[in-house]
C-alpha cells in the first residue's frame, strides 16, 4: 500500500481524499493556487504545495507542477479527483513515466471512454444504444448547422472533452445553433484544453440514469447499482439520489450488465460511472441510451457509497495498488434511500445568477465530511452527511466551481430521506452570497419530486417564471407570526428590563400585529400562552434577543426557524421560503397606513452585468438598434458564459465597458435612449 498520495485537486474533493487516505494510515499532500491559500484543505493534509496563480489554467490543469510536487514530497501516487487532470490522458502517462501512481483507470481506457466521440463509436460497435447524432469531426458553425436540420430539432450540442454541464448547449432552432455553437467550442478549451464539439439529438422528457462501476486489475468489474440525476439546470445535476424511484430490478440487472461489458471491452478498472438517458416506461432496461462513461470519481459518490456501504476512494487508492476486490456482485446491497442536494453559490431569486463574496456565516448542519468519527462515516447524525471544502469567512471567487457543500442525507425510504433533507436545508446557516438552499428545500417538498415522476426537464417545467420561494401553506404562515410574535415579545422584555435597571419607565405590548407575505396576523400573548387571530397556537421554543436561529416545536412537528433583524421586524427563513415580517405594538397599528412605499428607480434602459465576470464579447456599438430578447453581451462567470439579453427594443446610447474588462456586479455595460 502507498505511504503517501498527492492530491491534485482542491475544495471538496480534496478534503474528501484527503479523509479516507488519514482512514488508511496514508499520508497525503495538497497542492493549491493563490487563491486557495486559505482553504480548509490545505490545513487538512500533512503537507501542501503551492503550484501558482489563481486561474487553474496556471495552476491546477499544469500537470508538470503536479509531477514537481510529488518528486518534492515523495508522493508515490496522484488522485486527481475530479474535474482538472483526471481524465487527461497525458497525465495519467506523465505520471507513469515518472513511476508515479494515477488512482485511476487505465490510459487507454480514458482514451477510447474520456472522449465522447470515439466513445460513442466504440459503444456502437459493442452492441449498446446509443442516441443519434453526428460522431465526427464538426468543421464550422455553417457545419454544425447543416448537422443539426439533418438530424433535427431539438438538438445538444457538447464538448467533446466537457463534463459536469459545461460546453452544453441545447438547440430548438439554426439560431440557436448560430448564437450557440462558438461558445461550446471556447468553453470546451477553456475549461478542458479541447474545443472539439458533437452534435447530437435532444430527447425529449428523458430520465438521466447512470450507473457505478468498479473494477479491479485482475479483470474484476461490478456494477454498484444506479443513481438518478435528472433534476438538472443548464445541464448541471442539482439533486442526485440511489436507487431511482424508476428502475425496477429487472432494468437495474439489465442497465448493470451492460455497463460491465462496455467496461470491460475497453479494460477498465477503478471507479467510473456510464450515463444513460432512459425513454419512455418501459422498465424492462431495453429503452435506455449510452451517453457518456466518467473515467474519474463523480461529485455524486457518496449517494451511493450510503447505500452500498462502500467507501469509493478507499476502493479507488486499493485497486491503484494492485489489490483485488475484496466482494462480489452478490455482496453488493441497496439499503435504505440516500439524495444530494449540491449547495451552489448562485441566486435562484435572480434567475441563478452566479454568486461570490465571502462566507460572512457558514454553519452547516453538521460539520465536516464523516459525522461519525468512523473511517466508513457515510451516514453521520441522524443520517446526515455535509461534503465540503470551505470555511466561515472564507472567499467564494470567480475562478472555480460555483458548488459549495454537498448535503447528503440517508433514510430508510426516500421520503424520510427526503424529509431530512428539508430538515437540514432549514438548519443550513450560510450568509454573505447568494445560494441556493431554498430553492432545493421547495424541490424537497415538490408533489412531484415525492412521487417520482421526474425528467431532466423538471427545473424548466416546474419554475417557468423562475424562483420565487416555495408556497407556505396557511397553517405555516399562522405559526411563523407566533413565532415573530413571540421574537417580538422577548425583545420588548429584554429592553423593559434594561429600561428598569436605568430607572426608565417602559411598558411591554403584547399585543402585535404582524403582517407577513401580504396578511395581517393579531398575536398575543399572555404568560405562556400563545394566539394567532384569536385562536391558541401549540408553540414550544427558547429564544434568546441576539439568536439567529430557532427551533420551534408545534404540536407534533419540528420547525427550524432562521432569523435575520430587518428595519420594520425580522425576516424568517424556513422550509424553502424567506418571509418578510413587519411587527407594530398593536396599539400603533393604525399608524401603518400612513407609511410612504418608496418606489425603486427603473433601470431596464441600462444592461447591468448581474454577476462578477469577464466580458468575453460585445455584440452592439452605440447608436445601433436592438429588439427585445436580442444577445447584447456575453459575461464568462465560473467557467460558463452567460448571454445578457436587451430587456426592450431601443437604441443604444452609450458602451460603458470593453471586451476583456473584468467587470463587477451591477457595472453599466451600456445604456439605452
Amino acid at each position: 500500500m502507498f505511504k503517501k498520495i498527492l492530491i491534485a485537486n482542491r475544495g471538496e474533493i480534496a478534503c474528501r481524499v484527503i479523509q479516507t487516505a488519514r482512514a488508511m494510515g496514508i499520508a497525503t499532500v495538497a497542492v493549491y493556487s493563490d487563491a486557495d491559500a486559505g482553504a480548509p484543505f490545505v490545513a487538512m493534509a500533512d503537507e501542501a504545495v503551492h503550484i501558482g496563480p489563481s486561474p487553474a489554467a496556471q495552476s491546477y490543469l499544469i500537470a508538470e507542477k503536479i509531477i514537481a510536487a510529488c518528486k518534492e514530497t515523495g508522493a508515490e501516487a496522484v488522485h486527481p479527483g475530479y474535474g482538472f487532470l483526471s481524465e487527461r490522458t497525458s497525465f495519467a502517462e506523465a505520471l507513469a513515466a515518472e513511476g508515479i501512481a494515477f488512482v485511476g483507470p487505465p490510459v487507454g481506457a480514458i482514451a477510447a471512454m474520456g472522449d465522447k466521440i470515439e466513445s460513442k463509436k466504440l459503444a456502437r460497435a459493442a452492441g449498446v444504444n446509443v442516441v443519434p447524432g453526428f460522431v465526427g469531426e464538426i468543421e464550422d458553425t455553417e457545419h454544425a448547422v447543416r448537422i443539426s436540420a439533418e438530424i433535427g430539432y431539438p438538438v445538444m450540442m457538447k464538448a467533446s472533452a466537457g463534463g459536469g454541464g459545461k460546453g452544453m448547449r441545447l438547440a430548438y432552432t439554426e439560431q440557436d445553433v448560430r448564437e450557440g455553437f462558438e461558445a461550446v467550442k471556447r468553453e470546451g478549451l477553456n475549461s478542458f484544453g479541447d474545443d472539439r464539439v458533437f452534435i447530437e439529438k435532444f430527447i425529449l422528457n428523458p430520465r438521466h440514469i447512470e450507473i457505478q462501476i468498479l473494477g479491479d486489475q485482475h479483470g474484476n468489474i461490478l456494477y454498484l447499482n444506479e443513481r438518478e440525476c435528472s433534476i438538472q439546470r443548464r445541464h448541471q445535476k442539482v439533486v442526485e439520489e440511489a436507487p431511482s424511484p424508476f428502475v425496477s430490478p429487472a432494468m437495474r440487472k439489465a442497465m448493470g450488465e451492460q455497463c460491465v461489458a462496455l467496461a470491460r471491452a475497453v479494460g477498465y478498472y477503478s471507479a467510473g460511472t456510464v450515463e444513460l438517458i432512459v425513454s419512455g416506461a418501459d422498465r424492462t432496461g431495453e429503452s435506455f441510451y449510452f451517453l457518456e462513461m466518467n473515467t474519474r470519481l463523480q461529485v455524486e459518490h457518496p449517494v451511493t457509497e450510503a447505500i452500498t456501504r462502500i467507501d469509493l476512494v478507499e476502493q479507488m487508492i486499493r485497486v491503484a495498488a494492485g489489490e483485488k476486490l475484496s466482494f462480489s456482485q452478490e455482496d453488493v446491497i441497496i439499503d435504505g434511500w440516500a439524495i444530494e442536494n449540491r449547495i451552489y453559490a448562485e441566486d435562484p431569486y435572480r434567475g441563478f445568477l452566479p454568486s461570490t463574496g465571502r462566507l460572512t456565516r457558514y454553519r452547516p448542519p453538521v460539520p465536516g465530511w464523516t459525522q461519525d468519527g468512523s473511517a466508513n462515516g457515510r451516514r453521520g447524525v441522524e443520517g446526515v452527511r455535509v461534503d465540503d471544502g470551505v470555511k466561515e469567512g472564507g472567499e467564494v471567487s470567480i475562478f472555480y466551481d460555483p458548488m459549495i457543500a454537498k448535503l447528503v442525507t440517508w433514510g430508510q425510504t426516500r421520503d424520510e430521506a427526503a424529509d431530512r433533507q428539508i430538515a437540514a436545508l432549514d438548519a443550513f446557516e450560510l450568509e454573505g452570497l447568494g445560494h441556493n438552499i431554498d430553492f432545493v428545500s421547495a424541490i424537497m417538498q415538490h408533489s412531484r419530486f415525492r412521487s417520482g415522476e421526474l425528467t431532466t426537464g423538471f427545473i424548466a417545467e416546474e419554475y417557468p417564471d423562475g424562483f420565487h420561494g416555495a408556497p407556505a401553506s396557511a397553517d405555516l404562515l399562522r405559526h411563523l407570526a407566533a413565532i415573530a410574535g413571540f421574537v417580538a415579545t422577548a425583545r420588548a422584555d429584554r429592553a423593559m428590563q434594561i429600561s428598569g435597571q436605568l430607572d426608565g419607565q417602559l411598558s411591554p405590548d403584547f399585543d402585535w400585529q404582524v403582517t407577513l407575505d401580504g396578511q395581517v396576523f393579531a398575536v398575543s400573548l399572555d404568560g405562556d400562552d400563545i394566539s394567532v387571530d384569536g385562536e391558541p397556537v401549540d408553540l414550544a421554543m427558547a429564544y434568546t434577543p441576539g439568536d439567529r436561529m430557532i427551533h420551534a416545536e408545534i404540536g407534533e412537528q419540528a420547525l427550524t426557524v432562521k432569523l435575520s433583524p430587518t428595519r420594520k421586524g425580522l425576516t424568517l427563513t424556513t422550509r424553502g421560503a424567506s418571509h418578510k415580517a413587519a411587527i407594530l405594538p398593536a396599539r400603533l397599528a393604525p399608524l401603518a397606513t400612513h407609511m410612504i412605499e418608496k418606489i425603486p428607480p427603473d433601470l431596464s434602459k441600462f444592461l447591468i452585468c448581474p454577476m462578477p465576470g469577464l466580458l468575453v464579447s460585445l455584440h452592439v456599438g452605440e447608436g445601433d438598434t436592438v429588439e427585445a430578447g436580442q444577445p447584447l453581451a456575453v459575461v464568462e462567470a465560473m467557467k460558463m458564459e452567460n448571454i445578457l439579453r436587451a430587456e426592450k427594443t431601443g437604441v443604444v446610447a452609450k458602451v460603458n465597458a470593453a471586451v476583456g474588462d473584468s467587470l463587477a456586479v451591477d457595472a453599466v455595460i451600456l445604456e439605452m435612449e
